[in-house]
């Protein structure tokens, strides 16, 4: 489905990505490891058409994306949960909703998007609880849940999650992380950057493991799990003493 090729991509003088390779396959949760500064945000901007690239290109179901505009290629399925939520926090839950679903128009589109919400306020109880709160007001874990929420309005057959856990408590993010597995088993495939490398190998079917902007390991989820490069650099804590807690906010 989603094809990224040989990609370089830079700041200026700043080389960011060195000859990147992945592939998310058709109901395929696929996590990005990597320490911060490795060019994990960068390589989702990629994709997504916010962040231009120098060599390589990208592919969606043999299309290419890589010079479209970032509009254009959310109308194509592939769209992005940004970092930090970035959230309308202004405007009410269920308005959020519905600016995920601004590109989606027409007549033809009414049924569908009704559907759409109605599954997002199911997948999401506490949503459906305060759907005419205003998006600032949520807890950090209600907001992390209206950021999925609202890129789902936009009819995604790719998800592209950038550390959906972020400061939230772990109970919150065994919760994120359990719904960010099941999106696959529904049919949107998953490509997730995640800090909480125990818990994402815990969803994901495979995974690949960056450093200094380069793709160093790949392989299943077990294995990784099972990977002593993997292991000393981001699963020491978790292996010895459970999961490290993302933090506190609930």
């Amino acid at each position: 489905m989603l094809r990224v090729e040989n990609i370089d991509s830079a700041y200026g003088p700043v080389q960011a990505l060195r000859g990147v390779s992945l592939e998310v396959g058709p109901r395929e949760v696929v996590c990005l490891l990597g320490a911060n500064g490795a060019g994990k945000t960068t390589l989702l901007n990629v994709i997504s058409g916010l962040q231009p690239l120098s060599t390589g290109r990208v592919t969606w179901e043999g299309e290419r994306l890589s010079g479209l505009k970032a509009p254009r290629i959310v109308a194509r399925g592939v769209v992005q949960v940004p970092e930090g939520r970035q959230l309308f926090t202004p405007l009410t839950v269920l308005e959020n909703l519905e600016m995920g679903a601004f590109l989606r128009r027409g007549a033809d589109q009414r049924q569908k998007l009704q559907k759409d919400l109605e599954e997002v306020l199911e997948l999401f109880p506490a949503l459906a609880q305060r759907r005419h709160q205003t998006a600032g007001t949520l807890s950090g874990g209600e907001q992390q849940m209206l950021a999925i929420g609202r890129s789902m309005m936009a009819a995604p057959k790719v998800l592209l999650l950038d550390e959906p856990s972020l400061g939230l408590a772990p109970l919150i993010t065994r919760e994120i992380l359990q719904v960010i597995g099941s999106l696959a088993m529904k049919g949107c495939a998953v490509l997730l950057v995640e800090q909480n490398a125990l818990g994402a190998l815990e969803v994901a079917h495979r995974g690949y493991l960056i450093v200094n902007g380069r793709i160093s390991a790949s392989g299943t989820a077990k294995e990784l799990l099972a990977d002593g490069q993997v292991q000393e650099a981001y699963l020491g804590r978790a292996a010895g003493c459970g999961p490290a807690p993302a933090g506190d906010e609930p």
